[in-house]
């Protein structure tokens, strides 16, 4: 680490971390998000600052800085009494979410050299294994999703979800898709777009590839990202008539990308020609979820459809249809690297041939 980034000490490190997301292409929503997590996280350190001594007693000691760099001295057990203060008054898919805000936002000060540590990794931890692996959820046949589905009209949003559906891919791994992991060489999408020029694809061809290499605040593909694939290993999904249908009705309509990336789900509103964030997405599927009644404010995994709820939907159905759990775990993304390895080397026979014979229509 250079000596610049060492003594990196802003006055007012939220500031600066919102400077940062502006230069890294986040859209004003966004941002907008970010600031009003952070702000109430930073007068919430400073109200339990002052329960004690101030901020100005600080000051005057020497021993602190402004209200505004209070961040930069909160502890992992400010974070989990923020955490802690959260819940009662917010969803816990809510909480979940500002708790995320806060660690990225400790995560990249701690990577630019400004913090010297991130006090929400403990926090994070410890919500990961108090969250229900596998709560009950609504349950969701698949004649009731073909309706849902059949209201759901604009091309985009139509995607999004029937990619959900099709694949059970996760949300930052649905965002993080370029034009070169989808292979549809039959669509007419295939003329106008260099679609599917990994070289993995070469000889699996209507196929999706999901990276594991795509990580928060890291390059890939030319683009800094802001989701992060889980996946430990690369997976190759068959794109079934119904996935290539919608796609190529998205592509026909689709704008044209600010990324040089070249990203497969862009913005159609506000964020014109970006791509789409863990965010976005989860506002069009909550906005078609809830005009169908199955999602409302305060509602928690059991009742309410998210995209989340599309990957256990895909799980559910497709592996009661194969009855192999080796196929679906592949597909999801989340077996060991030796059985990864035996898929990977006979795809065809194993993956798309139990996929394309077993996978529910939709449409």
């Amino acid at each position: 680490m250079s000596s610049e980034t060492e003594s990196l000490d802003p006055a007012d490190p939220v500031g600066y971390f919102l400077e940062d997301l502006t230069y890294h292409g986040k859209t004003d929503r966004t941002k907008r998000s970010y600031e009003r997590v952070l702000r109430r996280f930073e007068s919430f350190v400073a109200d339990r600052r002052g329960s004690g001594r101030s901020d100005a007693d600080d000051d005057a000691t020497g021993n602190g800085t402004a209200t505004t760099n209070v961040t930069a001295r909160a502890t992992h057990r400010d974070c989990m009494a923020f955490v802690h203060s959260l819940r009662g008054d917010h969803a816990e898919s809510t909480v979940a979410t500002y708790a995320a805000y806060l660690h990225r936002y400790y995560t990249y000060m701690t990577q630019v050299g400004a913090f010297e540590s991130n006090p929400m990794t403990l926090v994070m931890e410890e919500m990961d294994e108090s969250i229900d692996k596998d709560p009950a959820r609504r349950e969701i046949d698949v004649p009731a999703m073909r309706a849902f589905l059949d209201r759901v009209r604009h091309p985009l949003h139509r995607a999004v979800i029937v990619t959900f559906l099709k694949t059970g891919m996760r949300v930052g791994e649905l965002c993080n898709l370029d034009l070169r992991d989808v292979s549809m060489p039959g669509s007419p999408a295939a003329s106008v777009y260099d679609l599917g020029t990994r070289p993995a694809l070469e000889s699996r061809p209507d196929s999706l590839y999901v990276t594991g290499d795509a990580r928060v605040g890291e390059p890939l593909n030319g683009e800094i990202r802001s989701a992060a694939n889980k996946r430990k290993r690369e997976t190759v999904i068959p794109v079934d008539e119904e996935l290539e249908h919608v796609l190529t009705a998205w592509l026909a309509i689709r704008p044209d990308a600010v990324s040089p990336a070249e990203p497969l789900f862009i913005g159609t509103a506000g964020s014109w020609g970006e791509r789409l964030d863990p965010e976005s997405v989860r506002h069009i599927v909550e906005e078609h979820a809830r005009d169908h009644g199955w999602y409302r404010t305060g509602g928690g995994a059991s009742e309410n459809v998210t995209p989340h709820y599309f990957r256990h939907f895909f799980t559910t159905h497709l592996r009661d249809r194969t009855g192999d759990r080796g196929v679906v775990k592949y597909l999801r993304g989340d077996v060991a690297e030796d059985i990864i390895d035996t898929y990977t080397h006979n795809w065809g026979d194993q993956v798309r041939a139990t996929y394309e014979a077993h996978i529910y229509e939709l449409l």
